[in-house]
């Protein structure tokens, strides 16, 4: 079963959180500042991070963006603010979702498995599939069966969310896909008020590792007021 890092310097949280997650079924690695939190990912292979942001020594956002320049596995962020500015940094760092103090646990571990179903390491099916077709769009090669990414022959480093959001685009060539269709797809939740905000700063991650011009892309595209769009 997937491994399961929780870091947060409130004990009662973290053994709230490895008592609701340990009934799933799932390895949980928690620990109360991000020192060790950053020790372990030496050593243990990581399926999904759960991270506060005010830890003792090193805060969350920091630890977000430390394991983004090495890791690809879904992160969501812990916090007790409810600020779109916190959001905002926190997808900037490279979460993929957040979830607000106080919680319900049961939402939670529905969010883990949320993250986890779209990083492909929670109930994959018995019987291998056969691969989905390879999609080329100009030099940018999506590998649908292995999730991976090559743009001109260089490999993409994407998070989970981020390749999914690429591979909605690119399999609606041509055709505009709406913020609330991008977020109602790949988040699988009710669209909100700051939703839009959710995805652009995803959509301006994908440009910037893609190396592509929001003013004159050659990739995605912004439609103002309606969403986004690759073209043949």
């Amino acid at each position: 079963m997937p491994n399961i890092l929780v870091v947060d310097d409130e004990q009662a949280i973290t053994n709230l959180i490895e008592v609701y997650l340990k009934n799933e079924n799932f390895t949980v690695y928690k620990f109360y500042n991000g020192a060790d939190a950053l020790a372990c990912l030496e050593n243990t292979p990581i399926d999904l991070a759960i991270l506060d942001i005010m830890l003792p020594d090193i805060d969350g956002l920091t630890i977000c963006r430390k394991i983004r320049e090495r890791y690809t596995f879904p992160i969501l962020m812990l916090t007790a603010k409810d600020s779109e500015t916190d959001q905002i940094i926190g997808f900037t760092m490279g979460a993929d979702d957040y979830i607000t103090k106080p919680f319900r646990p049961l939402e939670l571990v529905a969010r883990v498995k949320a993250n986890l179903r779209r990083a492909n390491k929670y109930n994959q099916p018995a019987v291998k599939e056969e691969p989905d077709p390879i999609i080329s769009i100009r030099g940018l090669v999506i590998n649908t069966a292995s999730h991976e990414c090559l743009l001109n022959e260089r490999k993409l480093s994407l998070t989970p969310t981020e390749f999914q959001i690429l591979l909605i685009l690119c399999q609606n060539l041509g055709k505009v896909v709406s913020s609330e269709d991008l977020f109602l797809q790949v988040w699988k939740e009710k669209y909100y008020e700051n939703a839009a905000n959710t995805v652009m700063v995803h959509i301006r991650h994908l440009r910037a590792k893609m190396k592509d011009s929001a003013d004159h892309p050659k990739y995605i595209k912004t439609v103002w007021g309606v969403g986004y769009r690759i073209d043949e």
